[in-house]
């Protein structure tokens, strides 16, 4: 005899049939959701995303990926050391976002843009996309994000940068702010590191610069701001002052030489 195989909710340890849904209660039936990454059942809306926010937040993306060798050819060409390779990348993941960080993300954007409809100085970028850049931020982490497959975040949170941005979005730093860099080798200077043996990550993400502020002594209202001028632009730097301005898209797990 084949017996079907059955699924449970951590949260209150409700056995699930997969056919007749909820044990006990078959009213229950209608309400239950499931996680399209392993099959598992959950009972309430909020307890799926919880469990897709923490178990499936990455995935790699293999060499025959488009995205990664897009990726790949941004990160390693953005580096400003002239060492050939300057670095090695071990893998490439793609961040699998919540639908409500993408929609604080939007929701953002749609708020500058409609701020730039209002103004009597135009600022077409902002009123197009929201002055959308792509910029990639490093930080360090703790675990084996992404190895052999895996897809989950740890829960080292208070040695692990990269999987507590993933799973809880940016933190401003103590200024109130979020650094952004153009390039991923100033990102990977810039980077705050306590110790020489820290793994870096590169987050490669979306983000929102409405109106920049880039003459320190401008009086004009800013959304983001620039950093001193550097080699290539005065927006190499560049800081964000709302979490919900970036959204990390990809991680690159690499080591410098």
């Amino acid at each position: 005899m084949h017996l079907r195989r059955f699924s449970g909710c951590y949260e209150c340890h409700v056995t699930v049939d997969p056919i007749n849904g909820p044990s006990g209660d078959p009213s229950m039936r209608a309400i239950t959701c499931t996680s399209p990454g392993c099959g598992e059942i959950f009972l309430r809306p909020q307890s799926l995303e919880l469990h897709r926010t923490i178990r499936h937040a990455v995935s790699e993306l293999g060499p025959e990926d488009t995205s990664r060798n897009i990726i790949e050819i941004i990160f390693q060409s953005s580096w400003l050391k002239n060492q050939t390779p300057v670095c090695k990348i071990e893998r490439i993941l793609k961040v699998h976002n919540t639908q409500k960080a993408i929609a604080r993300f939007e929701d953002y954007r749609d708020s500058i843009k409609a701020e730039a409809n209002k103004l009597t100085k135009k600022h077409p970028r902002c009123v197009a996309d929201g002055n959308e850049l792509l910029r990639f931020h490093c930080a360090t982490f703790a675990c084996s994000l992404g190895i052999n497959g895996s897809t989950n975040l740890c829960q080292s949170i208070k040695h692990c940068n990269v999987c507590s941005i993933i799973r809880d979005g940016f933190k401003v730093e103590e200024l109130g702010r979020i650094q952004t860099m153009a390039t991923s080798g100033r990102a990977h200077d810039m980077a705050r590191i306590s110790s020489d043996h820290e793994k870096r990550a590169m987050l490669v993400c979306r983000v929102i610069a409405g109106r920049v502020k880039k003459n320190q002594d401008a009086v004009e209202e800013f959304d983001s701001m620039a950093g001193p001028a550097v080699t290539y632009s005065n927006l190499d730097q560049l800081f964000v002052f709302n979490p919900n301005a970036i959204l990390p898209c990809f991680v690159v797990i690499y080591t410098s030489f």
